[in-house]
């Protein structure tokens, strides 16, 4: 007999196991593995954009990737600056966002920052990636 069994296959949020002997389900935590983050000047809304891209899976599953964030610090004096929610898009694995820079804490010229993208999924665990951001004509 195997000693591990597989108990349930949950289509929302994936794949569930139990282990022999264990106190309930196995949860592995998703991981971010690629990213981007960056600020340009657009003419038409006279403003910064900024923009957060983040590529995320799960072993259980891409669709128990549920949140996803972009934190952003200042790296000269480690404070938390701003945080960021990325959006799902059609494909489970791209999630992204951009924002006025008027309506953010962030200065474009700024070079400063590191961000953070964190996925998180369905029971809380999560992953982290950290990117400098591009910064475009500043």
């Amino acid at each position: 007999m195997t000693r591990l069994a597989i108990a349930a296959l949950v289509l929302s949020t994936g794949c569930i196991v139990y282990e022999d002997g264990a106190p309930g389900p196995v949860n592995h935590a998703p991981f971010v593995y690629d990213g981007e983050a960056g600020c340009y000047w657009d003419n038409y809304f006279a403003d910064d954009v900024w923009y957060f891209e983040a590529e995320a899976d799960d072993p259980d599953g891409v669709l128990d990737v549920v949140e996803v964030y972009a934190d952003v610090w200042d790296q000269r004096t480690g404070d938390w600056v701003d945080s960021f929610e990325l959006f799902p898009t059609r494909d489970p694995y791209y999630w992204w966002s951009d924002w006025l820079g008027s309506t953010t804490w962030l200065t474009c010229g700024y070079d400063g920052y590191l961000v953070d993208l964190v996925a998180y999924d369905s029971f809380g665990a999560y992953d982290i990636l950290t990117v400098a951001p591009t910064i475009d004509g500043h």
